[in-house]
C-alpha cells in the first residue's frame, strides 16, 4: 500500500494543528445551543474547510437553520438567510440594477444605474427550504456556487471570500415544492441527512425549552484564519488507494460500468459524474484536516461516500415502485467493491 507523504511546506504542520483545535472549539460552541447532531456538525466542518456547499435534509424542527446560523456566528462571518418561497424571483437573490436620479443643481437631474446587492453577497448564505421555489429561481444560485460570482445586466460581480451556501430541504412535504435540478444538486459537495435526536438528547431539548436560558455562541476564529484553513486543505496529501477508491465508487454508480452491481443497472438512470469522485477526494482531505491528520486515506473516503454521492444519483421509476433509496444503491456498490460505508 502506498502511503501519502505528510504536508511539507513550512508552517503547514502548525496550521493543521491549529485547524483541528479550532474545529474542536467550534463543536463545543455549537453544542451550547444545539443538542446532539454531532455527525451533522462534523459534515458542516468538512464542507467549510473544503470551501464547498452543503445540502441539509431533514424534517422540520431539527435545528437545521440554527446549526448554520450558529456556525456563521462562531466564525465571525457575515451571514445571509434567504427564505425560499414560490414567489421568490432570481433578482431577490442576486440583486438588481436600480435607476437613481441625482439632483445636480439648477433644476438638472443626472440619472445613474446603481447595482443593489442581494442577500447572496455574504460569506455564509443559508438557502432555507430551497425546494419551495421554482427551478428558474433555484438556478440563480448556479453561477454563484460554481464561480463565486454573479452576472446581472451584463456586469459581473465577485462574491465575498469565503463564500459558501448551506441549503435546507424538507424531504417529506411535496405540495408546493419543486425538485432540485440535477445540475444544482451536483454543485453541493455533500448532502447531509439530519436525523431525529436520541431519547436522551430529546429530553435535554425539552428540558431546555421550559426555562429557555439565554445562550449565545461566541466567535472562535477570524475570517483570515478561515481563509488560511481553506488554502491548507488542497495541499493535504491523499493516498493513491484512496483516490482510486473514490473513482471506482463513482464509476460503479453508472449502469454502463462493468463493476456496477445489479441494483445500479436496475434502478439508476444516471450515476455520479467526475465531479462525484472529485468531491470525495476533496471532502476526504477536509475530513483529515478536521481530525488533524497530515494525510487522507481510505477511511476518510469510506466515511463520506454516502454524503458525497447520494444526491448525484438519478433513480428511475422502478426504484420508487420498489421502495429503493439512493443509500440502498450505494450499499450495493459498497458490497460489490467489498468496502464498508456508513450513512451520515
Amino acid at each position: 500500500m502506498n502511503s501519502a507523504p505528510s504536508i511539507e511546506p513550512t508552517g503547514s504542520t502548525e496550521l493543521l494543528k491549529e485547524c483541528a483545535e479550532t474545529c474542536q472549539r467550534l463543536r463545543e460552541q455549537i453544542g451550547t445551543v444545539v443538542v446532539g447532531q454531532q455527525s451533522v456538525v462534523d459534515a458542516m466542518l468538512v464542507t467549510l474547510l473544503a470551501r464547498g456547499h452543503a445540502l441539509l435534509v431533514g424534517v422540520p424542527g431539527l435545528a437545521k437553520t440554527l446549526l448554520v446560523a450558529s456556525l456563521a456566528r462562531c466564525l465571525g462571518l457575515t451571514f445571509g438567510r434567504i427564505q425560499f418561497t414560490p414567489d421568490l424571483l432570481p433578482a431577490d437573490i442576486t440583486g438588481t440594477d436600480m435607476l437613481n436620479e441625482i439632483d445636480v443643481g439648477q433644476g438638472r437631474v443626472r440619472r445613474e444605474v446603481e447595482f443593489m446587492r442581494g442577500p447572496i453577497f455574504q460569506n455564509l448564505v443559508l438557502a432555507d427550504e430551497i425546494n419551495r421555489t421554482p427551478p428558474k429561481t433555484q438556478a440563480a444560485l448556479l453561477q454563484a456556487m460554481q464561480e463565486r460570482q454573479v452576472t446581472v445586466g451584463g456586469a459581473t460581480y465577485a462574491l465575498p471570500d469565503p463564500f459558501q451556501v448551506f441549503a435546507t430541504r424538507n424531504p417529506i412535504e411535496q405540495e408546493g415544492t419543486y425538485p432540485l435540478p440535477e445540475a444544482q444538486l451536483d454543485r453541493f459537495l455533500l448532502e447531509v441527512y439530519v436525523d431525529y435526536p436520541s431519547e436522551s438528547e430529546e429530553f435535554e431539548i425539552a428540558r431546555r425549552s421550559n426555562f429557555r436560558p439565554e445562550i449565545s455562541v461566541q466567535p472562535v476564529v477570524s475570517v483570515e484564519r478561515v481563509r488560511a484553513y481553506g488554502t491548507l486543505v488542497p495541499r493535504i496529501p491523499i493516498t493513491d488507494e484512496a483516490v482510486r477508491l473514490s473513482v471506482r465508487v463513482a464509476r460503479a454508480t453508472r449502469p454502463v460500468d462493468p463493476e456496477a452491481p445489479e441494483e445500479v443497472v436496475r434502478y439508476v438512470r444516471f450515476g455520479a459524474g467526475p465531479r462525484g469522485s472529485q468531491a470525495l477526494v476533496l471532502a476526504a482531505k477536509a475530513r483529515a484536516a478536521v481530525r488533524g491528520e497530515p494525510a487522507a486515506d481510505l477511511e476518510d473516503v469510506q466515511a463520506l461516500i454516502v454524503a458525497a454521492l447520494r444526491h448525484r444519483l438519478v433513480l428511475g421509476y422502478r426504484a420508487e415502485a420498489d421502495g429503493v433509496r439512493d443509500v440502498d444503491v450505494l450499499s450495493a456498490v459498497a458490497k460489490r467493491l467489498k468496502i464498508r460505508i456508513t450513512e451520515p
